[in-house]
């Protein structure tokens, strides 16, 4: 394996101790192939230089899922986003965990959307829109009567030359009239760093971030930051380079460009699996804000999941801060039922079977303790308790916990009660036999009769009703 590569510390790139931040209005694109060569896997970068943790007092959760969610699956109605609107504040809680909500403003439906969602009278999310950098769409930002809105600010040379086909010299003015506008309005405009982990730091980044901090001075008006990890090249190392050192670009905008932690946002994606470990990072290093989205649907390969955030802020913090964990799942059922959207089952927190044990020496350990495989209080946190799947690996052991949890018998059943083991051998041979799929509860529920049927005695107190009333 090559070794990792270390920069030279004079490398434009590297973390600068007194940095003189000023624009670099080049003539060509820095489109860093030594980092980026396209034709080939994206290279990470290190260097001998770290950057401290410091995690803001208050860190908080914004939510893109009628923005940047919608872009990832299928539109959702003006009454899906209502009801997942509802879901939102009571997952948040009173105190703001999840602090914002953004939607596009463009169609009629996305009119109605903001409209129905705002009338709820929620101080939490806060209704907030998403605009290109055109002085026009502030018209439907005033039609809404926002009190902010996200602003569209490609930062790489990759968007400014290649896509947009200006300067950076152009972008930046663009960008700061914009802003200026905004503020005009009364309007708190949050500038929207786009693909940001491809950009010149210190070429336009930060001398952009400057300018939209003097401007804040000037006016008085909050002027806040997202940073958009547009394409998932972020990584979550100290260590690692600008511009895909998480930690090192919400330093850089912190001490170097003077922006306030409440004000900086992360927006990641999951193109090389590092949305959620990168947003966390993000809070590590000061930045006060992350930004998700329901179940993580989004461009592409998806946003940091907002119930992963959840989870996360409470094992942060201590405290759930208001926040109702088990809306998790009424979330999960409301897409599943209604959306008719298909959730992964071994997900994290969502899916059907993400607490569910095979392994039989698994199910074992949770007949003796639940707590031995199983992450929290499932059943108390999210209205889901332990699952067991019987199949042919899950032993003796799986079939005890799993009868004892369908059957509820006031005197439980033991790897000893009769008829457990010749159920067992009954089992087994289905798979010997070329069975591939797990044993679903009806068919358990019909061999645990058969093979023990004392369990429906009312020394067991069954809750189950052997054959249905007449």
């Amino acid at each position: 394996m090559a070794p990792l590569k270390f920069i030279d510390e004079n490398d434009k790139n590297a973390l600068k101790d007194n940095p003189k931040i000023a624009l670099e209005d080049v003539e060509q694109p820095n489109l860093m192939r030594d980092i980026f060569p396209y034709t080939k896997i994206p290279r990470i970068t290190f260097e001998n230089k770290r950057v401290p943790m410091e995690m803001p007092e208050d860190i908080f959760i914004t939510d893109t899922t009628f923005r940047d969610g919608q872009q990832g699956h299928k539109p959702y109605t003006v009454e899906q986003i209502e009801r997942l609107f509802e879901f939102l504040h009571k997952l948040g809680g009173p105190n703001g965990v999840i602090r914002q909500s953004e939607f596009f403003l463009y169609s009629k439906k996305d009119k109605q959307a903001v409209k129905a969602c705002m009338k709820k009278g929620f101080k939490y999310p806060e209704v907030t829109g998403w605009i290109r950098a055109h002085k026009e769409d502030f018209k439907l930002v005033k039609q809404m009567e926002l009190k902010e809105t996200g602003i569209l600010t490609s930062a790489s040379d990759y968007h400014i030359f290649l896509k947009l086909k200006w300067t950076r010299r152009k972008a930046m003015k663009n960008y700061l009239d914009i802003a200026r506008a905004a503020i005009e309005s009364e309007i708190i405009p949050r500038c929207h760093f786009e693909d940001v982990t491809r950009a010149d730091v210190y070429g336009f980044v930060l001398p952009l971030a400057k300018a939209l901090m003097e401007l804040q001075k000037e006016s008085g008006m909050p002027v806040k930051i997202r940073l958009c990890d547009t394409l998932g090249f972020g990584v979550p190392s100290e260590y690692a380079c600008l511009p895909r050192s998480v930690p090192k670009l919400v330093y850089t905008m912190v001490h170097d460009a003077g922006v306030p932690m409440k004000q900086l946002e992360w927006h990641g994606h999951n193109d090389f699996y590092r949305m959620l470990i990168n947003a966390v990072c993000a809070w590590y290093h000061g930045c006060a804000g992350v930004n998700a989205t329901l179940l993580g649907y989004g461009e592409r390969t998806g946003n940091t999941p907002t119930e992963a955030l959840c989870i996360e802020y409470a094992q942060l913090t201590g405290k759930t801060n208001g926040m109702h964990l088990s809306t998790i799942t009424d979330i999960v059922a409301y897409f599943k039922n209604t959306i008719k959207t298909k959730v992964a089952r071994t997900k994290p927190f969502v899916g059907s079977e993400f607490n569910m044990t095979r392994a039989g020496i698994h199910a074992d350990g949770l007949l003796k303790n639940e707590e031995i495989y199983n992450i929290f209080d499932t059943n108390k946190i999210l209205k889901r308790p332990v699952q067991v799947a019987i199949t042919d690996k899950s032993g003796t052991a799986g079939l005890v916990y799993k009868i004892n949890e369908l059957f509820e018998p006031g005197k439980k059943i033991d790897k000893t009660t009769p008829g457990l083991a010749r159920m067992f051998e009954s089992i087994h041979q289905q798979y010997h036999d070329g069975r591939t799929t797990a044993i679903s509860e009806d068919e358990l529920i019909s061999l645990a009769m058969e093979f023990m049927p004392q369990i429906l005695s009312c020394e067991y107190a069954c809750k189950y009703e052997p054959f249905p009333k007449e």
